[in-house]
């Protein structure tokens, strides 16, 4: 057996599709440490940098204090504590919804979403580029699942209405995560009222970001339908960890009783849910952090822009350069690392093969000393590659 898994290893190595860690020390930040030296951190989720935010910290630390490190248990069994009533309640006022509830990860919850929602009388109408965590959920879900063209509206609709299911489901994430696009959701909301289906946003990379006020991509598009059922994570703009389902309230009793994934883990600790709750606090009350984030996105846009790059259409944050082919573009990532500027490239599986590429995130706290340094880094590796 293990000289299959030496061989599927060499395979890997060969193709480029190996993986391993880069430890950072210290805090994520702008800047991070990396093997004894100072790099700039451009490949990071924490986009408002919340996660080593004072406020933030104090508010984990209170909370350990008073409600101690541990959940102990699931949520139904005596797991349920305070900070997670607070935190849901913290974030139904944000999303302006009905009702919300926590989950450990954006995984888990769209693992929860479509396993309760879907049986084998449904059809799930999904979007090829949807996050992984959401093809494995339709897979888990046993219902019909059927792929749609990567934000194509046209082809939804086609679908849809030769769909003889008994439940349709629509899913898409809002911002796609390794191009940066964005699905056109007053379009899909439309089809979702016009043929009756359900709609699951994966608001993971547009909570605290989209939106005038951070809530997400329906704030963003100026969508007020109180059936769409949101997913959002806490680890990314709100700096903690974990995830959320905002939604109507029977769709949270539903899931209460029937999502595995809640029903069979140990809660979230309370630190982490003082944590996000206290992020939501700063982006309501610091509307100059979103502001920053978006003049950084514009600025290095630009600069790979002028030089001929490949940016692919990016709309938000996240800025990926196309490099094709996967040894490239590792070769133009631990270049980029040598001058100090980390940034990851991505491969398949994650991405298409022939579409290999680096994913640069953009973060509030970026000067623009760093923007511009970052940009003549990777306008100078793929010269070179």
């Amino acid at each position: 057996m293990i000289e299959n898994i030496r061989e599927e290893l060499a395979r890997l190595e060969g193709l480029g599709l190996r993986r391993s860690f880069k430890v950072i020390v210290g805090p994520q930040g702008p800047v991070v440490r990396m093997d004894g030296r100072e790099v700039l951190l451009m490949c990071s989720n924490d986009y408002l940098n919340l996660a080593n935010h004072p406020l933030v910290k104090k508010a984990a630390i209170e909370a350990t204090e008073r409600w101690g490190a541990s959940a102990g248990a699931s949520r139904l069994v005596s797991g349920t504590m305070e900070p997670h009533a607070m935190l849901e309640e913290r974030i139904r006022q944000f999303k302006g919804v009905e009702a919300a509830l926590l989950f450990n990860s954006g995984y888990n919850a769209n693992l929860a979403l479509l396993s309760t929602l879907a049986d084998r009388t449904a059809e799930v109408f999904s979007d090829r580029l949807n996050h992984a965590s959401i093809v494995d959920a339709c897979v888990l879900s046993r219902a019909k699942v059927t792929r749609y063209a990567n934000r194509d509206i046209d082809a939804l609709e086609r679908l849809l209405k030769t769909s003889k299911a008994r439940t349709r489901i629509i899913i898409t994430d809002s911002v796609f995560s390794m191009d940066g696009t964005l699905a056109p959701l007053r379009e899909i909301t439309s089809l979702a009222e016009r043929y009756g289906a359900m709609l699951i946003v994966d608001d993971a990379h547009a909570t605290g970001v989209l939106g005038n006020t951070g809530q997400g991509s329906l704030e963003h598009f100026g969508i007020k339908n109180p059936d769409i059922i949101q997913m959002g994570t806490l680890g990314k703009a709100l700096g903690s960890f974990g995830a959320f389902v905002a939604a109507r309230k029977e769709v949270i009793d539903l899931l209460i009783s029937k999502a595995r994934p809640l029903i069979y883990t140990t809660a979230l600790p309370p630190s982490v849910c003082a944590a996000a709750a206290k992020a939501i606090d700063i982006i309501e009350e610091d509307p100059s952090l979103l502001k920053r984030l978006w003049q950084n996105t514009g600025r290095l846009k630009e600069r790979l822009s002028l030089a001929g790059l490949d940016t692919m259409e990016s709309s938000t944050p996240i800025v990926p350069v196309l490099a094709g082919d996967a040894k490239k573009v590792m070769k133009i990532s631990a270049s980029l690392l040598d001058k100090g500027v980390f940034i990851q490239g991505i491969r398949p599986p994650t991405v298409p093969d022939g579409t290999a590429r680096l994913r640069a995130t953009l973060s509030a706290a970026h000067s623009t000393d760093d923007i511009d340094r970052a940009a003549a880094a990777i306008i100078e590796a793929f010269n070179v590659q």
